[in-house]
Parts: C-alpha cells; structure tokens; sequence
C-alpha cells in the first residue's frame, strides 16, 4: 500500500506533492487565525455601536465586512486548490497500488475477492485519505497555532472550576476533548465495531462473487445464494445495533459539545469580565482547539472504515506473498 513513497518513479508525487498539501493546508490555517482576530475586532465593533448610537461610521461597518469577504475568498480559493491537487495526488497514489497488484495478478486472481480488493479497496482506501488524511494535518497545524491564541485571550479572566488559573481554559478544553474521545474508542472497542465492518465486507465479497459466476454457470443452486445473502442479511443487521449504540453516546456527546465553551466562561460572561469581540474569538478558538482534540471522536465512523479496508488490503498482500513462496518452492 505504501510503495507510493518508496519507488522512484512516483518520487515528485510522493513526496514533493506532500510537501505542497501541507504547505496549502498551513497556509489555510494562518488564514483561519486571520479570520478569528476579525471576529474579535466586528464583535466589539457591534458591541460599540449598539451601546452608543452613531459612534461608528457606515463605512467602518462596510471596510469590517469588506476585509471578512476579502480573507473568505483566500480561503475558498486555497482549499479548492489544495481539494483539487489532493485528488490527483490520490489517485497516484492508488495507480502505484494497483500497478503492483497488477503485476502478480496471476498469483492475487486465486484469493478471493481479488477484483474487490484490487478495485474496490483501492479506491475507498484512496478516498478515505483524501478526507481523512488531510483533515488529520490540518486537525494538527489547527492545534500549534490556536493554542497559544486561546492561552492568551483567557490570562487573567476567570474560568469555571479552574477559577483565575491561566492555563484553566486549555486544560478543560484538554479534559473534555481527550474524555470524550477515550470514551468512544473504548465504545467502539467494546462494540468490536472495525471487526464487524471487516466481517461485514467479506460476506459481501462472497456474495457477490457467487453472483457473477451464476451469471456463466447455469449450474450454480438458488440456494447458495440465498443462503450467502441470508449472511448478508445477519452481518449487517449486526452492524446496524452496534452503530445505534455507538451513536447514542456519540451524538449526545456532540451536543452536549455545543455548550462546554460557555460553560467554562460561565464566571467570565456573569462578571461582565470580557468584551463580546473576546468573547467571541475565545468561543471560537476554544472550538478550533476542541475540534482539533476531537479529531478522532468525529472521524471515528469513517476511520473505522479506513481501518478495515486496511485490514482487507494487508491481509491480500500477505496471500499474495505466500502464494509467491508456494510457486517458488513448485
């Protein structure tokens, strides 16, 4: 699967073409921090003239909405850019995967489920890290550049349970994101949730593989297809109960998320200690810093996906070694 970064000729793809996703990916990051200090400053702007009429001139207001539009547009034009070139990245990356698979498919097309795995996988593995993969990085660089943002705007104003502390605001935000988070791997882990998405792809596999030589082979008995489909049926019945547990405490969690900022700004709001221009870029900072945190609790369905397709993928690999070793020793 990672062969991608290893040959030569895929050299400039690999890994100049990193280089540039997470040049993009910082660079929107910085725009994201311009953004927020714009919210502080509009925030307080409206603050100012609602609590004085007139004391702020009409074209103070359009400028303020003017230089937002102006940073949006570098953000949309970056992250069509860097949405665009990932795609293309990605697909390298998965014809590097398939170029090789090709190559021994006269050992692969003996396992089963080698055109899904060659086909299919390839591609969820391609897509799933073009979502994932760069909503990982990001996640990061989000993290490095709002941290000491948020430390800084909450010196010196008090914080719920923590009081005066000045590091109060990171560690709850610390507390809440990584509890939330350990809670759901240990959900998911319980739930056995990637074993039932990978137990879940077999069946289909089979399924499906039994289809198509019914399609050649009039000899093939009704029966085993609908015994094959009746396993079909019970897997993802299966997957349907745990998912529907796994988002009970997955979306509470989420919406209980929605007020955590102002909860820990209770004192701050109530003593009047902030503006509403702070206020708001400490909200919104606390949200980038928490969303960062929260990565894995968000991502988790879909990394639970990426999980198995690895599995799948790994596992044929080392079939196709195997049966590389039993033609050697033939």
């Amino acid at each position: 699967m990672f062969r991608f970064f290893t040959q030569r000729n895929w050299f400039y793809w690999s890994w100049i073409g990193s280089f540039i996703i997470l040049l993009s990916l910082w660079i929107q990051v910085k725009i994201d921090v311009k953004i927020n200090e714009w919210f502080g400053e509009f925030y307080d702007m409206i603050q100012k003239a609602l609590g004085a009429p007139n004391s702020i001139t009409i074209d103070e207001y359009w400028a303020s909405l003017l230089s937002f539009i102006t940073l949006a547009a570098m953000y949309v034009g970056v992250a069509v850019i860097v949405s665009y070139f990932t795609s293309h990245y990605l697909f390298r990356w998965r014809t590097a995967m398939v170029e090789w698979y090709h190559s021994v498919y006269d050992k692969a097309r003996r396992i089963e489920g080698a055109a899904q795995r060659v086909q299919e996988d390839t591609i969820k593995f391609s897509r799933i890290m073009e979502s994932l993969g760069t909503s990982l990085i990001e996640a990061l660089m989000i993290l490095i550049e709002f941290m000491p943002i948020l430390f800084g705007l909450s010196i010196g104003i008090p914080i719920f349970f923590f009081g005066d502390w000045d590091y109060g605001l990171i560690v709850g935000a610390l507390i809440w994101s990584i509890g939330g988070t350990i809670f759901l791997i240990l959900l998911g882990l319980i739930l056995r949730l990637v074993g039932v998405e990978y137990d879940l792809q077999k069946k289909e596999a089979a399924y499906r593989k039994i289809l198509v030589i019914a399609e050649d082979d009039g000899t093939i008995r009704p029966k085993t297809i609908e015994e094959l489909f009746d396993g079909v049926r019970k897997i993802h019945f299966l997957s349907y109960i745990r998912y529907l547990y796994f988002n009970i405490g997955r979306i509470a969690y989420l919406q209980a998320n929605v007020l955590s900022a102002y909860v820990f700004l209770a004192p701050a709001i109530v003593a009047g200690a902030v503006t509403l221009g702070v206020m708001q870029q400490i909200i919104r900072a606390f949200g980038r810093v928490e969303g960062s945190m929260q990565y894995i609790l968000k991502a988790w369905p879909t990394i639970i996906e990426l999980a198995s397709v690895y599995k799948r993928l790994r596992e044929f690999e080392s079939k196709i070694e195997q049966n590389d070793l039993v033609d050697k020793k033939i």
